[in-house]
């Protein structure tokens, strides 16, 4: 199935090279895609907000499965999707996609020391891409400003880290503006490829243990991981409602 929908939110039943493949192709035709790396919490998130909902539904072009807790949703509905596609593995082979081909790249998000260094390392590890905008998550005006900003610059990739459902919000005005650029809400990434935050080992990941390695490293997490079981018996009376 090209489509798996757990608890309405359509995600793309891909594995990671395909989704590498369509996103090149999208990019050398100058086409506009708005792309969501979608975990339990947006998913949920999305149950509990009907215009966060609307976004995902109406304005994407593709939903990847960021997250095993997606993974093992799809399978208890038995329409298993190959594997996870995160949000920052995306980013950062788009970012080397970006250094190869001198794209124009527009990041916005994260607090003001992260994307300072955000800009040091590409300075340092990724001269040849364009970077036309690189702006920290504070900023104060309104969305549709902010995005009339981001066309000004004529970006070929455009990366907002400012938390869900703000970054989706922004990106999805600039797909409804057409806008003919690659566009991806990254979350915490711009914190780990900084260098300011560690991502989980590998160990922990190829475990599909990051959530517990987050979980472990910042204790403040708990409140959020709360969703994950509340996300879980969602998912299995979504399956029974079907089954009846």
């Amino acid at each position: 199935m090209s489509k798996v929908n757990i608890l309405g939110v359509n995600f793309d039943n891909k594995t990671f090279k395909q989704f590498q493949n369509e996103f090149i192709n999208r990019i050398n035709n100058h086409l506009s895609t708005f792309v969501v790396t979608a975990n339990p919490e947006i998913v949920m998130a999305a149950n509990e907000n009907p215009e966060f909902m609307k976004i995902l539904q109406r304005d994407t072009d593709y939903i990847t499965p960021d997250g095993i807790g997606i993974i093992k949703a799809s399978r208890m509905i038995k329409e298993p999707m190959p594997e996870r596609v995160t949000g920052y593995d995306l980013f950062t082979w788009l970012m080397r996609v970006a250094d190869e081909r001198e794209l124009r790249v527009y990041l916005i998000g994260a607090k003001p020391a992260v994307i300072h260094a955000v800009q040091e390392k590409i300075g340092r590890e990724y001269s040849n891409l364009k970077l036309v905008g690189a702006e920290d998550g504070y900023f104060t005006e309104d969305l549709e400003l902010v995005a009339r900003r981001i066309q000004r610059t004529q970006p070929d990739l455009v990366f907002a880290a400012l938390g869900f459902p703000k970054q989706e919000q922004l990106l999805a005005i600039l797909r409804r503006n057409a806008l003919p650029a690659l566009m991806m809400g990254v979350g915490g990434s711009f914190d780990v490829f900084s260098g300011q935050v560690k991502r989980a080992p590998e160990l922990f990941q190829k475990a599909h243990l990051e959530w517990f390695y987050r979980l472990v490293t910042n204790p403040s997490r708990f409140k959020r991981m709360l969703v994950l079981p509340q996300f879980v018996v969602k998912v299995q009376q979504s399956k029974r409602g079907k089954n009846k």
